[in-house]
Order: structure tokens, then sequence, then C-alpha cells
């Protein structure tokens, strides 16, 4: 495994340069655990639906139509949500502005209830995700999928970078990177690879001050365009 300074000097060597490189790893900053923890929890809850509900679909198509679920799901107020009614369920089966998924749908339920859980232990949300220690970000992969709902994988690191969250995100560039610094052998698809991943961006973080979010995209930007 290179150490991170080779990494950087690949990927800068691909993209132009040095300074082309932090330009484009400047277009994905990631937040301040004090502006995490400043976040509502409401925007948490929104930010964990929109990829929840992106998954399989177009981002683009969900965004177009988030004002409808802004409106149907009230501002994603986390009380609100997490008391859902089998009325307002069925009312939002039918409402043709958001996406009609019911499991999706449901999920909001789930999440919201896991927002208010999380607020009774910390405070806050929010802050339960600032506080959480970016070296056991596979820990924090854990949580969401046990206790959440639709917060497996791909749509759980996605919604964490949304909201500013260092995360690292198994891309196929990604991948094919981690393969090539030896790390993994094949996609990581089990506790033993993410833990071998979660070591190599710990080690690199720790060489180069760089969080999970600069080092993910540095290594796509080895491999790719």
């Amino acid at each position: 495994m290179r150490s991170f300074a080779d990494i950087h000097a690949l990927a800068a060597a691909r993209k132009g340069g040095m300074a082309a490189l932090e330009a484009l790893l400047a277009t994905t900053p990631s937040r301040p655990p004090a502006e995490i923890a400043a976040l509502a929890d409401d925007r948490i809850l929104a930010a964990m639906t929109r990829r929840i509900f992106a998954a399989g679909f177009s981002i683009k198509v969900i965004d177009g139509k988030w004002p409808a679920f802004e409106a149907a799901f009230d501002g994603f107020d986390p009380g609100r949500c997490a008391l859902m009614s089998d009325d307002k369920f069925d009312a939002l089966l039918k409402d043709a502005g958001i996406v009609r998924n019911g499991a999706k749908i449901r999920a909001v339920q789930v999440n919201a209830q896991l927002l208010r859980d999380l607020a009774a232990e910390s405070g806050s949300a929010a802050r339960a995700f600032a506080d959480w220690p970016d070296g056991d970000y596979i820990g924090l992969l854990d949580l969401l999928k046990k206790r959440g709902a639709h917060l497996g994988g791909d749509s759980a690191m996605r919604f964490l970078r949304d909201i500013g969250k260092p995360a690292f995100i198994p891309t196929p560039d990604v991948v094919t990177a981690l393969i090539r610094e030896g790390v993994i052998a094949k996609a990581p698809g089990g506790k033993k690879d993410f833990a071998a991943v979660q070591a190599a961006f710990n080690r690199w973080s720790e060489e180069s001050g760089r969080d999970l979010t600069a080092i993910s995209r540095t290594l796509a930007m080895t491999v790719g365009d």
C-alpha cells in the first residue's frame, strides 16, 4: 500500500496538476463537526429520505419533486413523521406529487423514530452524527443499517456525505484503486473487507490530515477520467 502522498501525486498527474486536483476536491467539502451538529434534525431526515427515494431512481427526478416531498412529509418533522397514522400513509400512497413507493414511505417513519432515539441519547440526532468518530465510519454505517430502514450501503454513504459527514464510497473507481493498493482483493462485501478499507483510510488520514471524503475522491481520480 502506497503512501497517500504518492496516491495524491498520481491523482494530480491524471487531473492536470496539484491545483487542478485541489479544485476538484473542493467541490465536495466536508463540514466541521460543529456545523453538522448545528443542522436541524428535520434536515437530517430530509437528507436521508432524498437518498432513499433516489436509490434505483433518478436523483434529478427526486429533486424536481422535492417541494412536494417537503409538503407531503410535513417538512420532515421527526415527531410528526414518526407518528404517521394509517390514514396519513394511505394519503401519501395516493399523492401524485411524490414517488408512491410504500416501502420507502414507511421507511421515513422508521428513520424518523431512529432520529428521535438518537436525539434522546445525544441531545439531537445531528449531534450524534457530528460526534461519531470518522475512524469508526463503518460502525456508523452498521448503526444506520440495523436501526434505520433502507439505509444500507450506497444510500447511507451518500446521505452522510450530503450532510457533510466525511464518508468513503466504494464506487467502481475507488474499488479499483483499493485493489491496486493491495487493501482488498475484490469489491468489499463483508465486515472483514470493510474493516480493511477502514484501516487503510485511517492510516492515510493520519498521514495526510485529509478526511474520508477527500481520500475517497482522490483514490477515484487515480483511476477515472
